[in-house]
C-alpha cells in the first residue's frame, strides 16, 4: 500500500473540466468594461489563481475594478456558468477506489466554498471528500498555501509525509511545497509540463489513470 492517506485534489481542471462555464462569465465581466476578449489562451491563464487578483494581473483593472468585475462574473457564474462544467472520465471511479483503499480525500481549492460544495453535490461527487477546504466570498483567504495549510489542519494530517496534493497549475504544486507535502501535477487540465515542472512538481500525472498507479506507487 502507499504511504499516501490524505490525497488533497484541487477542483477546477484536476477533477472537473470548467472552462466553458468560466471562459463564459470571464467574457461577460470583461464585456461590463468594453472588453471582447477572443483570446482563450488569455482566459485559460485565470483559472486556478483568484479570481480577483487575475483580473488585476492580466487586464492591469484596479481593486475596485476587480472587485466589480467578480460581481459580473458571479451574476452570470452562480446561475448558468457554475453547471457549465464536466467531470473529468475516469474521476469517480478514482475517488470511489481511494476510499475503499483507506485514503482520505480532501478539497483543496481557490474557489468559494459556497459553489466548490455545489459543484460536488451537482456532480455526486462530494460524498468522497472527507473535508473540503475552499476560498471565501470576499476572497481574502484564498491563495493557495492558505487553502492548503487550512486543509491538512482541517483534516488532522498529523503526518505530512501521507498527505500530496493533486493539481493541474503551478499553485497547487508551489502551495505543496511549501507546505511541506508532495505534488502531483496532471497533464489534462489548464495548465502544461513546463509549468508543472519549473514549479517542483513530485511527480506527474498524463492522464487520470496515472494519479492512481503513483498514490499506491504501481
Amino acid at each position: 500500500m502507499s504511504s499516501y492517506k490524505k490525497i488533497l485534489f484541487d477542483l477546477d481542471g484536476t477533477l472537473t473540466a470548467s472552462e466553458p462555464g468560466i471562459f463564459a462569465c470571464l467574457k461577460h465581466a470583461l464585456r461590463y468594461f468594453g472588453i471582447e476578449e477572443e483570446n482563450e489562451d488569455k482566459l485559460r491563464l485565470m483559472i486556478g489563481p483568484p479570481l480577483g487578483q487575475s483580473f488585476c494581473d492580466m487586464y492591469g483593472f484596479s481593486e475596485q475594478e476587480a472587485a466589480i468585475a467578480l460581481e459580473k462574473y458571479r451574476e452570470r457564474y452562480t446561475v448558468t456558468g457554475i453547471f457549465e462544467n464536466s467531470v473529468y472520465e475516469g474521476i469517480p471511479e478514482l475517488l470511489d477506489t481511494l476510499c475503499k483503499k483507506g485514503c482520505d480525500c480532501i478539497l483543496a481549492t481557490s474557489k468559494p466554498e459556497p459553489f466548490a460544495k455545489r459543484i460536488l453535490e451537482h456532480f455526486d461527487i462530494g460524498k468522497y471528500f472527507a473535508y473540503v477546504s475552499a476560498g471565501d466570498m470576499a476572497q481574502k483567504q484564498c491563495e493557495k498555501e492558505d487553502i492548503i495549510r487550512k486543509a491538512l489542519a482541517g483534516a488532522n494530517v498529523a503526518d505530512k509525509s501521507q498527505a500530496v496534493m493533486v493539481g493541474d497549475r503551478k499553485y497547487d504544486i508551489i502551495g505543496a511545497k511549501r507546505c511541506g507535502i508532495d505534488s502531483i501535477g496532471v497533464l489534462y487540465g489548464y495548465g502544461d509540463l513546463k509549468e508543472l515542472q519549473e514549479a517542483g512538481a513530485t511527480y506527474i500525472a498524463e492522464q487520470v489513470s496515472d494519479i492512481e498507479k503513483i498514490i499506491f506507487g504501481d
